[in-house]
C-alpha cells in the first residue's frame, strides 16, 4: 500500500515537473533541448507522410465506394472483424432491369433484342468492377491502413516518449542551474549540486537511448514509400486491367449494336409506314438567327447511281467496287486497331493513314476507306479526320 502511494505521488511530481518545464518554454521563460537538423527533418517527413497517406487513402475509399452511407457500413464491419457482405454493383444492378424490362416489351422486339445485349454488357461491367474494388482494396488500401494504424501509432507513441524525456532533461537542467546558483550564495551543501547533476546524467541518458529509438522508427518512413510505391503500381495495373476490360465489353457492344442497327431501324420504320400522321416530304430550314452558319468540313460524297435510291445505296454497292468521288477525298489518321467483320470492312492498324470519303445514304457512323489497292467501309469513331 506505501509502495503504490509512494509510486502516485512520485508521477505526479514528475508529472508535474514536465508541465511546468513546458509552460515555461511556450511563455519564453525556460531553455529547451533542440533537436539536430536531420533528426527535424525526419519528423516533418514522417508528418508529411502520415498526413498525404490519409488524404491518399480516403479519396481512394471514396473512388472505390462513392455512397458514404455503404463505406461507413463497411468501415464498421472491419472494425467489428466481420467480414463485409457482398454488394450488387450499380452495372450489375441496371442490367438487371434492363433484363426485366426486356421480358416485359418483348425479348423478340427490336427493343427489347438490344435491351438484352446492353443488359449482359452492364452485367459484365459491374463484374470487372466487383474485381477491380476487391484487388485495389487488398493490393491498394490494406497497406495504407496497416501503416496509419500499425507503423504510424508506434512512431507516435516514441515520440511521445522522446517529448517526455526532452521536458525531464530541461527540468534537471534548470534544477542544476539554481542549485550552482544557490550554492554559489552558500544556501546548499555541495551534496545538493551533486544530486542534481546525477539526475541530469541520467536524464542525458534516457533521452539519447528514447532519440535514438525514435530515430531508427523515423529512418524507416523511407521503407515505408518503398513499400506504398510497389502497391501504387499494383494500383494501376488493377485499374489499367479494369478499363481495359471495360474498353472491351463496350467495343464489342458496339460492333454488335452496329451490325444491327440498319435491321432494327429498317424494320421500325416500315412499321411505322401507315401512321396517320406522316412526316411531310419536304420541310424548310430554319432561318438563320443571325450572319452565316461557320462552314464545317465535309467528307466527298459520291454521287447516287442512277436508278438507286439514296437510302439503299449502301446496301447494294459493293465498296470495293466504288471509285472515288470526282470532288475530292480526304485523309484520316485511324485511333485505334480494327478487325474487320466481313469482306465488305477495311481492317485497321492504329496511326496508319488512310483515305475516305461518304456514300449517299451511308450510315452516318461509318465512311469508305481506301489503303493502296485494299478498300472497305470503316468505323468514323476509330479515326482522326485531318484537313
Amino acid at each position: 500500500m506505501d509502495f503504490n502511494v509512494k509510486k502516485l505521488a512520485s508521477d505526479a511530481g514528475v508529472f508535474f515537473s514536465r508541465a511546468m518545464q513546458f509552460t515555461e518554454e511556450k511563455l519564453g521563460q525556460a531553455e529547451r533541448t533542440e533537436l539536430d537538423a536531420h533528426f527535424e527533418n525526419l519528423l516533418a517527413r514522417a508528418d508529411c507522410t502520415k498526413t498525404w497517406t490519409e488524404k491518399i487513402l480516403r479519396q481512394t475509399e471514396v473512388l472505390l465506394q462513392p455512397n458514404p452511407s455503404a463505406r461507413v457500413e463497411e468501415f464498421l464491419y472491419e472494425k467489428l472483424d466481420r467480414k463485409v457482405p457482398s454488394r450488387v454493383t450499380n452495372g450489375e444492378l441496371l442490367a438487371q432491369y434492363m433484363a426485366e424490362a426486356a421480358n416485359d416489351f418483348g425479348p423478340g422486339t427490336p427493343y427489347g433484342k438490344t435491351l438484352i445485349k446492353v443488359g449482359e454488357t452492364q452485367r459484365l461491367l459491374g463484374a470487372a468492377e466487383r474485381d477491380f474494388i476487391h484487388t485495389a482494396s487488398i493490393t491498394f488500401l490494406t497497406p495504407l491502413r496497416n501503416f496509419l494504424e500499425g507503423d504510424w501509432r508506434t512512431i507516435s507513441k516514441e515520440r511521445r516518449i522522446l517529448q517526455n524525456r526532452r521536458l525531464d532533461l530541461d527540468a534537471c537542467k534548470a534544477r542544476l542551474r539554481k542549485a550552482k546558483a544557490a550554492e554559489a550564495k552558500a544556501t546548499l551543501w555541495n551534496d545538493e549540486v551533486e544530486k542534481a547533476e546525477q539526475e541530469l546524467r541520467l536524464a542525458q541518458t534516457e533521452f539519447d537511448r528514447q532519440a535514438e529509438v525514435t530515430r531508427l522508427l523515423l529512418e524507416g518512413i523511407s521503407s515505408t514509400h518503398v513499400n506504398h510505391l510497389r502497391c501504387l503500381h499494383e494500383f494501376v495495373e488493377a485499374q489499367s486491367s479494369y478499363y481495359a476490360q471495360c474498353y472491351q465489353s463496350m467495343l464489342q457492344l458496339q460492333q454488335q449494336l452496329g451490325s444491327s442497327k440498319g435491321e432494327i431501324f429498317s424494320g421500325t420504320f416500315l412499321g411505322n409506314a401507315d401512321s396517320t400522321s406522316p412526316l411531310p416530304a419536304t420541310a424548310s430550314p430554319p432561318a438563320a438567327a443571325a450572319g452565316p452558319l461557320p462552314a464545317v468540313p465535309t467528307i466527298p460524297v459520291v454521287p447516287t447511281l442512277a436508278g438507286v435510291p439514296s437510302t439503299v445505296a449502301e446496301s447494294v454497292l459493293n465498296p470495293s467496287e466504288v471509285q472515288p468521288p470526282a470532288s475530292g477525298t480526304r485523309k484520316a489518321r485511324v485511333l485505334y486497331d480494327y478487325e474487320a467483320a466481313d469482306s465488305s470492312e477495311l481492317a485497321l492498324l492504329a496511326d496508319e493513314l488512310i483515305t475516305v470519303y461518304s456514300l449517299p445514304g451511308m450510315d452516318p457512323d461509318w465512311l469508305i476507306g481506301e489503303r493502296g489497292n485494299q478498300k472497305g467501309k470503316v468505323p468514323v469513331t476509330y479515326l482522326e479526320l485531318l484537313s
